[in-house]
């Protein structure tokens, strides 16, 4: 049976699709997922929990980031108090895209300026016999969803949370690499030279993947976000034939009920085949032209669009951070079903004062 589209189950309905409570529904956040005008357009940002915060920093000392991940009271910790601290209108489940992968049987390790590396990598058809159970696997993973389970506990109750987990292209191509990569040679390597390994490692990830996030809105989440971080290195053609028709299987296997966001960077030219894969939202990044991107899909009658000021404005003085901001509000109008967020992650570098001026000038705080 086929997942009902978030927008097309609460007009069938008529009211709340979802079975949470009053006030979770009522949010801004969740109206603007239902295309309906909010007093002002929900914000969150990408990375909200994160080394910008010398509280984060503080709780992360002497440990691993994978120590912090794999702990469901510093997960819960440091989830909450991030969205506190800036006061954003969602929060974001701390966790990291690689998990699964690590449960499935590669090696993850995060080095200290070299980021995350998956050892032995996959590049031929004999290495995905080394992969394990993907179910077992999304099991595995429950410390996520404890963490998500204590954080919808702890938030305010009109703060709905967001659960999260990487697209199968960008976990297929982390795995190939063994790592982050420029040109992603592995990756293609394998897409081109043996495309049937290529769609039985997509066929491993995506049941695992299914099973992981709806155990995540299970465990509370009432959002989930799925990151294609590098699917932009693709051209539509390739992403026809290699990515979507797995993508639709993913979000096809999530739960009614539960919008769907999928955000990918440098994906302008590939929006239009994104929103193939039926997903309630599209992520735009800050290479994109937001108010043009979604009157080309179809406008705010057809779908929610999040995204997309550039998180490098985060590093400037405040006149022209809130400038640019009140440029991109205006380019937006009163158009609804718009969730303002970074075209990115919020930067390492970054002022947490910034961030609490930007959000307080969108939801009109003095």
């Amino acid at each position: 049976m086929s997942r009902t589209p978030f927008r097309t189950l609460c007009k069938q309905t008529g009211g709340n699709a979802t079975g949470i409570n009053d006030t979770l529904w009522e949010s801004v956040f969740m109206k603007a997922l239902r295309g309906e005008k909010t007093p002002y357009p929900p914000v969150w940002l990408m990375r909200q929990a994160g080394r910008y915060m010398a509280e984060y920093r503080a709780v992360r000392e002497g440990k691993t980031f994978l120590d912090m991940c794999h702990n469901a009271d510093i997960a819960t910790e440091v989830t909450v108090y991030a969205r506190n601290r800036i006061g954003a209108d969602a929060a974001i489940i701390f966790a990291d895209i690689l998990l699964i992968l690590d449960h499935l049987g590669m090696d993850l390790t995060f080095g200290a300026g070299h980021g995350p590396k998956l050892n032995p990598p996959i590049r031929c058809a004999a290495d995905l016999d080394r992969l394990g159970d993907p179910i077992q696997a999304a099991a595995d993973c429950s410390y996520v969803c404890d963490a998500v389970r204590m954080t919808r506990e702890q938030l305010p109750e009109d703060i709905p949370l967001i659960g999260f987990s990487g697209a199968p292209f960008t976990l297929a191509a982390y795995a190939c690499e063994g790592g982050g990569s420029r040109q992603f040679p592995h990756t293609h390597s394998l897409m081109y030279n043996d495309p049937a390994s290529w769609h039985k490692l997509q066929e491993k990830l995506v049941p695992g993947l299914t099973a992981y996030l709806n155990s995540q809105i299970k465990a509370g989440a009432q959002a989930i976000q799925i990151f294609d971080s590098w699917v932009g290195i693709l051209s539509s053609a390739d992403y026809r034939e290699f990515v979507l028709p797995h993508m639709k299987t993913l979000i096809d296997g999530i739960v009614d009920g539960i919008p769907v966001i999928y955000f990918g960077t440098n994906t302008g030219h590939l929006l239009s085949d994104m929103q193939e894969s039926g997903c309630d939202c599209l992520g735009v990044d800050n290479n994109t032209d937001l108010v043009s991107a979604w009157e080309n899909l179809g406008g705010s009658d057809t779908l929610s669009i999040q995204g997309n000021l550039d998180p490098a404005l985060l590093l400037a003085p405040k006149e022209r951070l809130l400038a640019a901001t009140d440029k991109l509000l205006a380019s937006v109008g009163d158009r609804p079903g718009w969730i303002f967020n970074l075209g990115h992650g919020v930067f390492k570098e970054t002022n947490v004062n910034n961030v609490i001026d930007l959000i307080k000038h969108i939801q009109k705080r003095d």
